[in-house]
């Protein structure tokens, strides 16, 4: 199956760098008009951005390059290297030092998350803050309320590669959870990803006067 032009555009500033319209024009046999019109659409979906260079003379020169989002579009094999790593970490220092590596994320992953609640205030405001967090590490989470409970949702696993091959991983945030509401709700895992579950959902049952009220909102 033949290249989109579209396609051809992106391969073409991948590997030769930023590029004009007149040359791409001329590299695939188009007029300018035609290929500025498929720089257009691509730089609308955030694929491309537009540089305009200073020329010797006469008016500046406009370049077109790739954003960090084309590199979705390109082969990604972060998860056969994450599990890689981790099977080299079990060979070379065992399963302690594998423990050590999980132990030291979940202690940096701790003193960020306290420093954050700390500034909130109550159960669901620190749920929120929590929240916001987790999705900013690409979690995507959100916060619900449910039969006197909140749930701690999220619905994508950034570390799904690393959590398929070391289960810790999964028991380490757990923990982090517990400890981090510890007096202020028991913490769970109801939903699991690595289970086969379209997301981990994790069930906050508060203690006494922290339970949710009507107006709490995710």
């Amino acid at each position: 199956m033949s290249k989109k032009t579209s396609e051809k555009i992106i391969e073409h500033i991948k590997i030769h760098g930023p590029s004009t319209a007149k040359v791409l024009a001329e590299q695939f046999a188009l007029t300018t008009m035609g290929v500025r019109q498929h720089l257009q659409a691509l730089e609308e979906e955030g694929i491309l951005s537009i540089e305009d260079r200073k020329a010797s003379r006469g008016r500046p020169t406009r370049y077109w390059g790739l954003t960090e989002k084309s590199y979705k579009l390109f082969p990604d094999r972060h998860d056969d290297l994450t599990s890689q790593l981790i099977d080299s970490v079990r060979v070379v220092f065992g399963d302690q030092g594998l423990d050590q590596l999980i132990e030291h994320r979940e202690q940096a992953s701790r003193r960020q998350y306290q420093e954050t609640l700390a500034q909130a205030l109550g159960l669901a405001d620190k749920l929120e803050a929590l929240a916001r967090l987790r999705t900013e590490e690409g979690y995507v989470a959100s916060v619900e309320v449910h039969d006197d409970a909140y749930w701690l949702l999220e619905n994508h696993c950034p570390i799904c590669a690393a959590a398929s091959r070391c289960a810790n991983f999964c028991r380490s945030e757990l923990q982090l959870f517990q400890e981090l509401f510890s007096g202020l709700a028991s913490v769970s895992r109801e939903e699991h990803i690595i289970e086969g579950a379209r997301r981990c959902a994790y069930k906050l049952v508060p203690l006494t006067s922290q339970a949710p009220a009507k107006h709490d909102v995710c």
